[in-house]
């Protein structure tokens, strides 16, 4: 795969110059940040939108202005998205492995990697500054020399390796790329991987009339009704339709759980673990009284805020769902439980850096005990659907057929072949929905793929408890 130049050409911005102190070198300090911010990824296991959210993120990052944040951001990114190719492109020009204890050494190369083989950065620049970066932080002042001279001999050589080292490698830690070829089998698993490196296309969930809003927003319509925009001309904020709350961002894929449930016109509907919310505003616009569910205050305020901007109501309750008693059981119930999210590499090529193979099966055994209270809320003979974002089986596939086999109150209620348009696809032999980012060819990474989900459809037994 060879990377083209309008992959390497990202929306950055030019460097600003910074005079706190000794940071009075242009550029230094969004550098310095970047750094950081990927040992907190990589040493610390600490999710990448937290570190660089606008208003609660590390201090070192919102000290910046918004132009070196866009520039931070986008090192991040892609050191990340390519982490494994630019690590064994650095190796090449090591004469031994970096000591175990020489991670802030690391992390000063990457970030300078990242910028001279991906991002439309001035070489020299991103040279410079990592020597400059180097010199500053006595942990690697004496390497700096090291620093210059691998950098620079990357530069000269990068029109020759950087094709053959993409073509080469796997881009995830080794447990990731390992249990994605246990699942898919290699060429699935390398396709995913592949889909991993490219920046997701924007999906759009309108209310209504999708082709108007393909044609106001640049996109065009998903088979499934999702509208879809290789690249945003504007931030969202600015979009025609935002203020009048035509239509929010949803990938396509978590579009599809919630409409499982069928005709819920008049039903009272649960939606369990609802924030941010794209999955309420989509039972309401159905019709349904919706009571929506999560236990954190911070994202039930988000939730709040995005139902209000799209002219749209419904009961919110703060609650544990392991916990939760309605007064009365629903007419069916949602439930997108928390996961891996290894589904979403695409939007957050942080995860499988912060996770591991013991979070996915910690998190596998949460589910069950919130979809085991999910099916409590419902009426006999209701829907229960169940979703995630994960691509591993033990939290979707494996969990469900064992869910089943386990439970004698609950029926499977597989889907069915053109039962709903445009997902057939994504339909398994045994009626369940399984989409990866491999999925949904459209001719070009900037036009295809969806996140990874799970779902499954199911009722509570109608003789179950009233």
């Amino acid at each position: 795969m060879v990377v083209s130049a309008a992959q390497r050409r990202h929306a950055i911005p030019g460097d600003r110059e910074h005079n706190s102190g000794s940071e009075a070198v242009a550029g230094l300090a969004a550098r310095k940040a970047a750094a950081r911010l990927l040992a907190a990824v990589i040493d610390a296991r600490t999710p990448l939108d937290g570190l660089t959210d606008h208003e609660n993120g590390h201090p070192q990052y919102k000290a910046l202005d918004l132009r070196d944040r866009a520039l931070v951001r986008a090192i991040l990114v892609t050191a990340l998205r390519y982490r494994m190719t630019i690590s064994g492109l650095l190796a090449r020009r090591l004469e031994k492995p970096l000591p175990p204890n020489a991670t802030a050494l690391s992390h000063i190369l990457h970030v300078a990697a990242a910028q001279i083989l991906f991002l439309d950065v001035p070489d020299s620049a991103a040279v410079d500054l990592a020597v400059t970066h180097a010199k500053s932080d006595p942990r690697t002042a004496r390497f700096s020399g090291l620093v210059n001279g691998v950098l620079r001999t990357l530069a000269r050589s990068k029109q020759d390796e950087l094709a053959a080292a993409l073509a080469a490698t796997d881009e995830a830690p080794k447990w990731f790329s390992d249990r994605l070829k246990t699942v898919y089998g290699p060429d699935k698993a390398r396709q995913i991987l592949l889909a991993h490196r490219h920046e997701a296309p924007v999906d759009f969930s309108v209310k209504s009339d999708p082709a108007l809003w393909a044609e106001r927003l640049g996109g065009f319509v998903l088979p499934t009704g999702t509208v879809r925009v290789e690249k945003l001309s504007a931030s969202v904020t600015e979009l025609p339709g935002f203020g009048e709350g035509a239509w929010w961002v949803q990938d396509a894929a978590a579009s599809l759980p919630a409409r499982l449930l069928g005709d819920i016109n008049g039903l009272r509907i649960a939606d369990l673990c609802a924030a941010p919310g794209g999955k309420t505003a989509q039972l309401i616009l159905a019709g349904a009284h919706v009571t929506a569910l999560d236990m954190s205050r911070t994202r039930l305020a988000r939730l709040t805020q995005n139902l209000e901007r799209l002219g749209l109501a419904a009961e919110i309750v703060e609650a544990d769902l392991l916990k939760y008693e309605p007064k009365n059981r629903f007419d069916a119930v949602l439930l997108d439980a928390p996961c891996s999210s290894t589904g979403t590499v695409r939007r957050h090529p942080d995860v499988p850096w912060t996770k591991a193979a013991a979070d996915v099966e910690k998190l596998a055994d949460l589910q069950r005990r919130l979809l085991a209270r999910a099916i409590t809320l419902v009426k006999p003979g209701g829907r229960i659907v169940f979703s995630n974002c994960s691509l591993d089986p033990l939290e979707g596939e494996e969990l469900y057929r064992d869910f089943l086999a386990g439970n004698a109150e609950i029926i499977d209620d597989p889907l069915r072949p053109g039962e709903i348009a445009g997902i057939d696809p994504f339909l398994t032999p045994q009626g369940t929905l399984r989409t990866t980012p491999a999925d949904l060819e459209l001719g070009s990474p900037a036009r295809s793929g969806l996140d990874g989900f799970f779902a499954a459809r199911m009722r509570r037994a109608a003789k179950g408890r009233s």
